[in-house]
């Protein structure tokens, strides 16, 4: 789950991160009001949405008058913003953050992630803040510098300071960024995080270093744990589709693909999707039924994807294990004729009860088209797209 920079700012202050005073607004006339608030004669107008690059895409602007807070504010308000992330079409913006200016003296980046290998959550740091770490990554990785932090022990003083150093803190302000380190790292692991990131960090005029941007994702998983974190959700920055599927406790990702995939497993999915790429076909989605799938969940996946306008087939593709073929074949069957399919339909059952399910599916009557391994119902399923185009 996402949130927004000034709710991921309001987190970081409980946890000692100083940031710059703001406002979140979701009005012009409430922007005009907040920088009357904060006072100053400098502010930044930050379009809030669930993407980078907003600088990029005309989604930040300096304003050095409340008539320039007012222009700025009426010009972002509503505006389809596209950055590097949201995609062509944009993402619009709904909500604004008014900012009191900052003196930026230098800009820094630091990140926190749980890095599968050492499966420890991994520190991030660099003298390049401002840029896209992947940009800084491809071209400079020597620039960035990281520390897999001991769960035992925490992240030392000693490993804080070491980095600061190598990214350019300043000897005065090295305690500064040590606790904002020590601040960032405790809310990683106290808020489930998948995601810490503070992009940039600056170093003030005055030596201070404060977080100018914040962005944190959380874990889905233990969402159940922070009932906080959740009431932070702004479903109008997810997608529909996918927030339907979450209330039948479905994995679904849209993709720009033209071909369903209905799949039990996590793993089973990604390799469902690469054998249909392989076949030169394209997938219009990421989704996992999970092992405990009945009729009504196999029903409500099938609407789902459905709604897509541009879907020309379905690929079934299942493991008998803990779901029985049969059961999935009677999902299959109830849902073909309660949506009223109209799309080609391949299936794919491997596992226990798998003759059942082939059965079930051959005297349903319904014109199912049947795959023994999944090479062939690659084949099929793509074919069965390119003829419904």
């Amino acid at each position: 789950m996402k949130v927004h920079e000034y709710q991921a700012k309001e987190l970081l202050r409980k946890f000692g991160v100083p940031t710059p005073r703001g406002v979140p607004c979701f009005s012009v006339d409430e922007a005009v009001k907040a920088a009357q608030t904060l006072g100053g004669k400098v502010w930044v107008v930050k379009a809030q949405i669930h993407a980078g690059g907003r600088g990029k895409g005309g989604g930040v602007k300096v304003a050095k008058s409340l008539d320039e807070v007012k222009a700025f504010s009426s010009q972002i308000l509503g505006m389809q913003l596209i950055t590097h992330q949201t995609g062509p079409e944009g993402q619009k913006v709904r909500r604004l953050l008014i900012e009191e200016g900052a003196d930026i003296k230098k800009e820094l980046y630091l990140g926190m992630v749980v890095d599968r290998v050492t499966q420890r959550v991994a520190l991030m740091a660099s003298s390049e803040g401002g840029m896209d770490i992947e940009e800084v990554a491809a071209h400079t990785p020597e620039k960035i510098h990281k520390v897999f932090i001991d769960p035992g022990t925490g992240l030392k003083d000693a490993e804080a300071d070491d980095v600061a150093a190598k990214i350019g803190v300043p000897a005065a302000s090295i305690p500064q960024a040590r606790a904002i380190f020590k601040a960032l790292y405790q809310a990683f692991l106290e808020t489930d995080s998948s995601l810490a990131e503070i992009n940039p960090l600056i170093l003030a005029g005055d030596g201070k270093v404060i977080a100018l941007d914040a962005k944190i994702n959380f874990d889905d998983n233990a969402l159940f744990r922070h009932p906080d974190l959740v009431e932070l959700r702004d479903l109008d920055e997810e997608d529909p589709a996918e927030i339907e599927a979450s209330k039948f406790g479905l994995s679904y990702i849209s993709l720009d693909g033209n071909i369903g995939c209905l799949v039990n497993g996590a793993g089973l999915a990604m390799a469902t999707m690469d054998v249909i790429k392989l076949y030169g076909g394209e997938p219009a989605n990421f989704l996992d039924v999970g092992g405990g799938a009945d009729a009504k969940k196999v029903t409500e996946a099938f609407k789902i994807m459905l709604k897509n306008p541009g879907l020309k087939a379905i690929l079934v593709n299942i493991f008998g294990g803990i779901m029985k073929c049969d059961t999935i074949a009677e999902g299959v069957i109830t849902a073909s004729k309660a949506v009223q399919l109209k799309v080609p339909l391949v299936v794919r059952m491997k596992g226990t009860n798998e003759e059942l399910g082939r059965k079930m599916l051959a005297d349903s009557g319904l014109p199912i088209i049947s795959a023994a391994n999944m090479a062939e119902a690659a084949q099929k399923i793509v074919a069965a797209a390119k003829g419904a185009n």
